[in-house]
């Protein structure tokens, strides 16, 4: 087989498993957690043993749809970041948009976060945790990138950076969750309120020379 058939066959491949994702979206947008291999197996109109070959199991699915959402929101947060704002308006559009991001696909993020009940056969051993806190690092290790670029943190300032990007999604996530669940209060109000418990010595730090700030 020559290169420019191993080339065909593999955007065959990545073609044929961005559908299957979009299948898979399809139904965790209707199902949420009980989303499960045999209803998104009948989506993508194929077996389930079809889709095993694809993504091993439901862990696999699981990983690459987490992957495929998270390097959208992210995307999207750094935007945000990087908009031509005060530092006061850039945390607040951050935070609103990872809270926008899980109010406009909550089903999603449910799939995403928490695990499904009643689940049955070879999914019972599907450990959502395993894979959510994987996610949750990756958005804490970028936001400490980018914390670390933009601020100067004075000595230490990479474990700080860290720290705090860690912290700051932790927060997100808890409030963001709690949020979902509940709605106590409008989108609105909670970014003001989480921006408000930012808003102490990240305000005061100052501004790497030449770096556009945080």
């Amino acid at each position: 087989m020559d290169t420019t058939q191993r080339t065909e066959q593999q955007r065959s491949a990545d073609r044929r498993r961005r559908e299957l994702l979009e299948a898979a979206d399809r139904v965790v947008l209707r199902d949420g957690p009980q989303a499960s291999m045999n209803a998104i197996a009948a989506e993508a109109g194929i077996t389930k043993p079809i889709l095993y070959r694809h993504f091993g199991d439901k862990g696999g699915l699981y990983a690459a749809l987490a992957k495929r959402h998270t390097d959208a929101l992210l995307n999207s947060l750094r935007a945000a970041l990087d908009a031509p704002a005060e530092r006061r308006e850039r945390v607040e559009a951050t935070l609103d948009t990872y809270l926008a991001a899980i109010e406009a696909r909550p089903q999603v993020y449910r799939f995403l976060m928490h695990p499904a009940e009643g689940s049955t056969g070879a999914e019972q051993g599907f450990d959502v945790g395993k894979h959510s806190a994987p996610l949750l690092r990756r958005m804490g290790e970028e936001l400490a990138q980018v914390i670390e670029d933009r601020l100067d943190l004075g000595p230490n300032s990479q474990q700080l950076a860290r720290v705090w990007g860690h912290g700051i999604v932790g927060m997100m996530h808890a409030a963001g969750d709690w949020w979902l669940g509940e709605q106590p209060c409008s989108r609105a109000e909670l970014v003001k309120s989480l921006a408000d418990l930012l808003w102490g010595r990240l305000a005061a730090a100052g501004d790497k020379i030449g770096g556009p700030g945080f």
